[in-house]
């Protein structure tokens, strides 16, 4: 839902990247402040972020790997129990997509 904090570290796939054209990917290492985080945690996570430079310079993407907390990472994560996540092959994108779908209820 919401999160604070700074890292030294971050790999980020940009927004220009497609699914054949991945070489869009940009390694940070130095000290950033989070100024957003946001995505889902699933089976496997699908988290972006936002970050700022000490001159307030922002750089934000897809989060790939590496990202390594510098200070402090406070992380409020929220549950949505009547709804189911999935991920499937988009052919358009070449990416898996989010699918939300109403959790069944159980007898």
């Amino acid at each position: 839902m919401t999160c604070v904090g700074s890292i030294t570290k971050a790999t980020l796939r940009l927004a220009n990247a497609t699914a054949s054209n991945t070489n869009q990917i940009i390694h940070l290492n130095k000290r950033f402040e989070i100024v957003s985080l946001v995505g889902t945690l699933n089976k496997v996570p699908h988290l972006h972020i936002c970050l700022s430079d000490e001159d307030g310079h922002t750089v934000g993407g897809h989060v790939l790997s590496d990202l390594e907390v510098f200070t402090t990472a406070e992380i409020v994560i929220g549950e949505c129990k009547s709804l189911h996540f999935t991920r499937e092959m988009d052919g358009h994108t070449g990416f898996p997509e989010l699918i939300i779908s109403a959790r069944s209820e159980k007898a």
